[in-house]
């Protein structure tokens, strides 16, 4: 397996697809004013969150059952940010549609600014042939309310080539996450 470095990402982007809608370089700033960077980088593409969330919350104090998660522990949100309760997470999904291809396998991992902070986002990596928004996890540790932008970058995707093709993949299984739409819940 080798890493994908930017002009490949591009390549893959452009004639194929893989993210939409893409940025082929990095943009640090929108309107004069600074912001968490996206786009694609030397070997990633940071990704960035869409203005819909899901808060969790415990008003219901129900266990966390990933077997039979219940709805009622979030609150639905739209907007430019979210606040993240102390200890608590949100969800969210990328701006981006991906459509991986057979031969490439992802990693996506936090941007450094919101991991200074005590945020941690989380995501699983993108199967071949998956495809789909993102459903990111942005979790609070710290014990004070913690802040996520929409419309900047979150976190960095990795990409591998394979050096030879998987013999089944997400799409042959017929994963249970393939082509969602929106913040999506656990399924079983």
């Amino acid at each position: 397996m080798s890493i994908l470095a930017d002009h490949q990402i591009r390549e893959l982007a452009q004639k194929q697809g893989m993210i939409e809608p893409f940025e082929p370089g990095q943009v640090r700033e929108r309107d004069g004013k600074k912001i968490i960077s996206y786009g694609t980088s030397s070997y990633g593409y940071d990704i960035r969150c869409a203005p819909e969330f899901k808060v969790f919350t415990n008003i219901h104090s129900t266990v966390v059952d990933p077997k039979n998660f219940d709805e009622k522990s979030f609150v639905d949100f739209e907007g430019d940010s979210c606040i993240i309760p102390p200890n608590s997470f949100a969800l969210a999904r990328t701006m981006e549609f991906f459509r991986i291809p057979r031969n490439i396998l992802t990693v996506c991992l936090g941007k450094s600014t919101y991991a200074r902070c005590g945020i941690i986002v989380n995501v699983t990596p993108f199967e071949p042939e998956w495809e789909g928004y993102v459903t990111l996890e942005f979790s609070n540790t710290t014990p004070l309310p913690a802040k996520i932008y929409a419309g900047e970058g979150c976190a960095q995707v990795l990409f591998f080539k394979a050096d030879e093709v998987c013999t089944t993949s997400y799409k042959d299984r017929g994963g249970k996450y393939q082509g969602q739409t929106g913040v999506t819940l656990p399924k079983t």
